[in-house]
């Protein structure tokens, strides 16, 4: 792997190098939801994906990451057949593999360690123990420096990059205290009682919030009637808000937006999986279907494939 000993040094000490374009920050506002994304389809943590990011590549400006798109400083092997790259590593001239952009990257990393027998034991660790992956790796032989594992630890912590392995790129619920009254406190002014939902008073229906939008999930036998009926919308709201058509059936535990979706989402960006358009990405982020086109310059109607980095924002 890319000597990492001098990188170190350098952040630690907060030495700027004149001609240093990114910084870990940089380097992480980069790649974080790459890293998640990839978090949640293989198993590596966020944390872990981003910090060896930052030490192999130095945070994108080595030369291997800017020539070859390779961040993780993973060298060619038998089983390569892709482009190379050659520079001077452990040895004279080494053969680094070459990708076409930083996500191809991102995702060998993922299958390198997941299809490599000597990471196996890494997989029965939990996602958000850095610390055991860090040192796994050093044991399994990822790297020639000795100081490997403390040196992941520290970039993690310093960078605190663990935050990463608890999210996800699931709707993002935000839960909202609301006062519901009760036999136990109907008459008791001093003492409340609060759920983690807002609930409708006229059907008893939990209303959660997903990019400050509110929603309902769509009960067993729920129709544009009965929805409309309970939450008090006309039938063209319900249409116009999910972006739906005039015969659409309603799937229990289907998102479904009493209020118009945003032009934006928190997130910044989001890589399409597999049977995903973009209909499923503006009710997934509560984000305009129509502002998603704009967004990432495509015609209404375009059909985008499975990998494709969407932005959000």
């Amino acid at each position: 792997m890319v000597r990492i000993v001098t990188f170190i040094l350098f952040i630690s000490t907060g030495i700027v190098h004149s001609q240093a374009k990114y910084t870990p920050k940089n380097y992480v506002d980069l790649y974080k939801d790459i890293a998640i994304t990839e978090m949640e389809k293989y198993g590596i943590p966020a944390s872990i994906k981003l910090g060896q990011g930052i030490l192999e590549s130095s945070a994108g400006n080595s030369i291997l990451a800017k020539t070859a798109n390779n961040h993780f400083g993973i060298k060619c092997k038998k089983e390569w057949t892709g482009e190379t790259f050659y520079q001077d590593d452990d040895e004279k001239n080494e053969c680094f593999r070459k990708y076409k952009d930083v996500l191809a990257s991102y995702e060998d990393h993922s299958k390198f360690l997941k299809n490599g027998a000597r990471y196996s034991s890494l997989f029965e660790l939990s996602k958000d123990d850095y610390k055991g992956w860090a040192k796994g790796l050093k044991a399994a032989g990822y790297a020639t420096n000795p100081q490997y594992a403390q040196l992941l630890i520290k970039t993690i912590e310093e960078n605190e990059l663990y935050v990463y392995d608890k999210l996800n790129t699931k709707p993002a619920i935000i839960k909202k205290e609301t006062k519901v009254i009760t036999k136990s406190n109907k008459n008791k002014s001093d003492k409340s009682e609060f759920s983690d939902f807002e609930i409708s008073k006229k059907t008893g229906r939990k209303i959660e919030l997903n990019n400050n939008v509110k929603f309902v999930l769509a009960k067993k036998g729920d129709s544009y009637l009965t929805l409309t009926q309970e939450l008090d919308l006309m039938h063209w709201q319900l249409k116009k808000y999910n972006d739906l058509e005039e015969n659409h059936e309603f799937r229990e535990g289907e998102i479904v937006y009493i209020q118009p979706k945003r032009r934006k989402a928190v997130q910044e960006s989001y890589r399409l999986g597999e049977n995903e358009n973009l209909k499923d990405v503006s009710q997934k982020f509560a984000i305009k279907l129509n502002r998603l086109y704009i967004l990432n310059n495509l015609e209404k109607g375009a059909i985008s494939a499975a990998g494709t980095i969407l932005k959000l924002r």
